[in-house]
């Protein structure tokens, strides 16, 4: 079974796959399989993906705010992918922002570049402090 960290590492892998080409289901269903991604954990990555698609302008604008001299389309699609992941679950989710952090933290450690944790360490914390 998949652990929460997997889940959100395929989620980054599908919003990067969307930016590429066209929203594909079949896709999605084969990805999942391959990574042994499923019932409650494919339940829980498909909440993930399809919340962060449905509210992706909503996301996008918000994190802007947040991205001072840079704007969120202007980000490498990693980066991107892993602040519309953090921005999500902080907004829409009930989990707990410090594991939000740590997770888009850690994620940014294994897929981007080496400046990136500590960015997205502040604009996710940028984000939380103004939800508050």
């Amino acid at each position: 079974m998949a652990t929460r960290h997997q889940v959100r590492q395929s989620v980054i892998s599908l919003l990067y796959a969307l930016e590429l080409n066209d929203k594909n289901e079949n896709f999605i269903d084969e990805f999942l399989n391959e990574k042994k991604i499923r019932n409650e954990q494919k339940n829980f990555t498909l909440s993930l993906y399809n919340g962060i698609c449905e509210n992706l302008t909503k996301l996008d604008e918000a994190l802007n705010v947040h991205l001072k001299e840079n704007a969120i389309n202007k980000l490498g699609h990693i980066e991107r992918a892993i602040l519309r992941l953090g921005a999500y679950e902080l907004l829409f989710t009930e989990t707990t922002d410090a594991i939000i952090i740590n997770e888009a933290i850690e994620l940014a450690k294994e897929l981007a570049n080496d400046n990136s944790p500590k960015f997205i360490n502040g604009v996710l914390d940028s984000l939380i402090k103004a939800k508050k």
